[in-house]
């Protein structure tokens, strides 16, 4: 009994000292890591690793950029069932304790006593959290304890709602998902509060091992650990037997969910990827900026496919180059042939299919991502052998002239059901629409398809735009005193020019030439005599100069007469922001496509502020154009930034004086189509009202009498436009406009060479246009740009452009400045003639 006491005070003592020890051993610890810690309170402001998402203006989501796929998300958001879920799964306490689970250590600490290794850490929701924001994954007793440091820090500074949030958006949960909302989309599709309660209890799953548990990966082992979490659940009342029941017994039905992207614009997203880029580098891609573009989404939509289409029309024409390749599987087994086409990638709306067998004029198809089809005659008799640009093989009779076995072929959905026969084309095309309001890009597409090539066509190729640049050399002759009815002599010209081996003779397209011809007239119909004499009467310098207000470069418009047969050198997007300044009345406007950038939490930390035409303002002081300081926005972002001070390097013409105060100055408060634009830089005029009115009338007549009468099938009146075609058919151009929309489509090669002979401005790149024109103007009314003041129509002789004599019957009307209305009348052929009534002085 004496031996049992001793031994008692023996233990206790022993108990005591250990205690005693362990205390200080804890006491020396504290002491000696808890300095080194980091601050707590930085979780607060934390920002975690989100991926760049670019927007169009109506919030259709275009691209995302980053590694980590992450959608942060409230504690208010998250569904009273998850969050049951995972405390059934990882702490069930979480809500009592005080960031530690005392019995949760004890038990991992027995673990490594019996076992001799760690098997679990005993970790709560807030160790996870404070190991996932300040520690390594190192297995150790020295990051244990800062890890339990941590935790009750937190736990005094920040309260569970927020602890459990921090949680749920921070961990990994496989296939680039990082937080719950984000593990939500890639398993089901769905926001983390549309799924079920079996749903919820697999995401819950996910935490303790991602890919050991995965639902894609690893289905029975997944159903196993969230039938666990879902007994837990019952055993813990969180929900009862019937949703119990229901929930263990409903499939998996988790697969793999990439970005939803809504709209189709990645020429776009790369242009903002990498304007931003020169800013912010790697970081771009972990901020979690949102950028919200000036595209519509419905325009495009629409741009995307009329490009598509209208290259894919352009390549039938000239005939088909046969198959990509032959298939080397042997047999075509459904097996092997998946296999082959897995390997080939669908590029818009061409799907790779294998050719099967053939059976007079139809043939059987094994298409990816559909299985068995069958190509009928109506779908591939187009398919004439190509044999050049301006050559066709013979017309094929059977399906067996076009097609073998074991062909990789591509082919597109057709009407009711059916398929086409189609191919990749080689000819390349850029189209760009914008706002000429204030120059928002509302479309741009730069090529056929971006995953087949990424170059991009609408701001990166310098084409010549041939007749399109027309428009311009007529505005600086009305500028210069010229009217849409002053003649011209449409007559051979031989130009000397030492830098050339021989002597320039320009010619119409025609071979022909029409004598005295009226400056509106030679524009709709698009003589190259006429313009070359026009460009010569008013001096190469005056032209270039007026074509550099529009924003054209000076350094790429040559200097001579060629100039007026548009041999500049422009992109696509250059070509439209000029063809928008005769659209709005004669205003530059500056293009631009980012409208806004946000942060995580929807702060605003840049806002366009672009050149906007106003007519009606009430002006007091110089302003132009703002430039897109991105260098603004801070690297964490946290306030909003206030837009600078508009700056501006665009020098305004010589104007007429009653124009000049308006041009020189800006808006001190009005308003634009019912909104406010108190304070927004207002664009510098570049044209007279006058002129710009009588351009875009001559500019009807493209449309309504000349080289762009297909754009008819519209049905409006109030469109203007002109087509372009360089020498040999390299490229070809359609641009026009009304008041709300400036587009303009290109087609060519990327290496210049003839699209062929019969492939002009109005029959490759107008269809294009007439497409995209047909979906943008829809609902939008029909009204022609109004005709300013200074302005009069008087009926004038066609033939010399003199006042109609009374009871003419083939006058026309024709519109003049009020200073340059003819003063002479046409003579009647009925009545004596007189001396002095036919003016010669235009004619040359």
């Amino acid at each position: 009994m004496k031996l049992l006491t001793l031994l008692l005070k023996l233990g206790l003592k022993l108990t005591i000292l250990v205690a005693f020890i362990g205390g200080l051993a804890l006491a020396i610890a504290y002491f000696h890591y808890a300095p080194k810690l980091p601050d707590v309170e930085t979780l607060r402001d934390v920002q975690l690793q989100t991926p760049l998402r670019i927007y169009s203006e109506d919030n259709k989501l275009i691209s995302e950029f980053g590694e980590k796929r992450r959608w942060p998300i409230s504690y208010q958001q998250i569904p009273q069932n998850y969050i049951n879920a995972l405390l059934a799964a990882e702490d069930r306490n979480f809500f009592n304790h005080m960031g530690v689970d005392i019995k949760g250590l004890f038990r991992a600490v027995y673990q490594l006593a019996s076992s001799g290794r760690i098997q679990s850490g005993g970790s709560t929701i807030t160790m996870q959290v404070a190991k996932n924001y300040f520690l390594t994954r190192e297995r150790s007793f020295v990051r244990k304890f800062n890890e339990i440091l941590l935790s009750l820090r937190i736990e005094q500074e920040l309260t569970k709602e927020e602890i459990f949030e921090l949680y749920v958006n921070k961990i990994y949960l496989g296939h680039r998902s990082y937080g719950i909302q984000a593990a939500a989309n890639i398993y089901y599709g769905k926001n983390i509060g549309e799924l079920s309660l079996a749903q919820v209890a697999m995401i819950a799953g996910l935490p303790k091992a991602p890919s050991a548990y995965n639902p894609i990966t690893n289905p029975s082992r997944a159903i196993e650990r969230r039938n666990w979490i879902l007994k837990r659940m019952h055993s813990l009342s969180f929900i009862n037997d019937e949703d119990y029941n229901n929930a263990k017994n409903e499939p998996v039905t988790a697969e793999y969910h990439g970005t939803q992207i809504e709209l189709y614009a990645p020429f776009v997203a790369e242009m903002v990827r990498n304007e931003l880029y020169q800013y912010f580098d790697e970081s771009l891609y972990t901020n979690g900026f949102r950028v919200y573009t000036t595209l519509n989404s419905t325009m495009q939509a629409a741009a995307n496919q009329a490009v598509e289409d209208g290259l894919l029309a352009y390549t039938e024409r000239h005939g088909y180059f046969g198959a990509e390749k032959t298939a080397a599987a042997d047999p075509l087994t459904d097996e092997n042939i998946i296999a082959i086409l897995n390997k080939e990638r669908t590029f818009g709306s061409l799907q790779p299919a294998i050719v099967l067998s053939t059976d007079q004029q139809q043939a059987e198809v094994f298409i990816k991502d559909h299985g068995h089809a069958t190509l009928t005659w109506d779908g591939m008799q187009w398919a004439r052998e190509y044999k050049g640009a301006n050559r066709l093989g013979r017309k094929p009779k059977l399906a067996a002239d076009i097609l073998t076995a074991g062909d990789l072929i591509r082919v597109r959905a057709a009407a009711e059901n059916s398929w086409r026969l189609s191919q990749i084309p080689r000819v390349e095309g850029a189209f760009t629409a914008l706002s000429p309001k204030d120059g928002a890009l509302r479309a741009l597409v730069g090529g056929f398809n971006f995953n087949h090539n990424k170059f991009n066509r609408a701001t990166q190729a310098k084409r010549q735009p041939g007749s399109n640049i027309k428009p311009f050399i007529y505005a600086s002759a009305l500028e210069q005193g010229y009217t849409p009815a002053t003649l011209i002599n449409d007559a051979p010209v031989v130009l000397h020019d030492g830098d050339l081996e021989s002597n320039w003779r320009p010619q119409n397209y025609s071979k022909k030439f029409y004598g005295p011809t009226r400056l509106r007239e030679a524009l709709y119909k698009s003589r190259n005599l006429v313009s070359i004499r026009i460009l010569r009467s008013i001096g190469i310098d005056t032209a270039i100069e007026f074509l550099t207000r529009f924003g054209f470069d000076k350094d790429r418009l040559p200097n001579n007469l060629s100039l007026s047969l548009g041999t500049a050198d422009v992109t696509p997007l250059e070509l439209v922001t000029g063809y928008a300044g005769l659209a709005n009345q004669g205003y530059k406007v500056t293009p631009y496509f980012i409208d806004r950038i946000e942060d995580t939490e929807g702060n605003i930390l840049y806002q366009a502020q672009p050149t906007t035409v106003c007519a009606d303002c009430t002006y007091i002081a110089d302003n132009s154009a703002v430039p897109a300081d991105f260098s603004l926005i801070p690297q964490a972002p946290t306030t909003i930034i206030k837009s600078t001070e508009p700056q501006s390097n665009i020098t305004s013409p010589a104007i007429e004086p009653e124009e000049t105060q308006e041009s020189e100055q800006t808006v001190l408060a009005s308003t634009l189509t019912g909104q406010q634009i108190t304070n927004r830089p207002v664009a510098p005029r570049v044209m007279k009202p006058q002129t710009a009115y009588m351009i875009y009338n001559i500019m009807q007549d493209v449309i309504t009498r000349g080289t762009g009468r297909r754009a008819r099938v519209l049905q409006r009146s109030d469109l203007a436009g002109k087509t372009g075609t360089t020498n040999d058919q390299k490229d070809a151009w359609f641009s026009g406009f009304n008041k709300d929309v400036v587009a303009s489509a290109w087609v060519g090669f990327d290496q210049p060479t003839t699209l062929g002979r019969s492939e002009f401005g109005g029959t490759a790149a107008l269809p294009i246009w007439i497409n995209f024109m047909e979906t943008a103007l829809e609902g939008v009314p029909d009204l022609p740009i109004p005709k300013p003041n200074g302005l009069v129509s008087i009926r004038i002789d066609p033939k010399t452009s003199l006042r109609a004599y009374p009871g003419q019957e083939n006058a026309i009307f024709e519109i003049f400045p009020v200073a340059s209305v003819p003063t002479e009348t046409a003579r009647n052929p009925l009545q004596p003639s007189a001396e002095g009534t036919t003016r010669t002085e235009d004619i040359f």
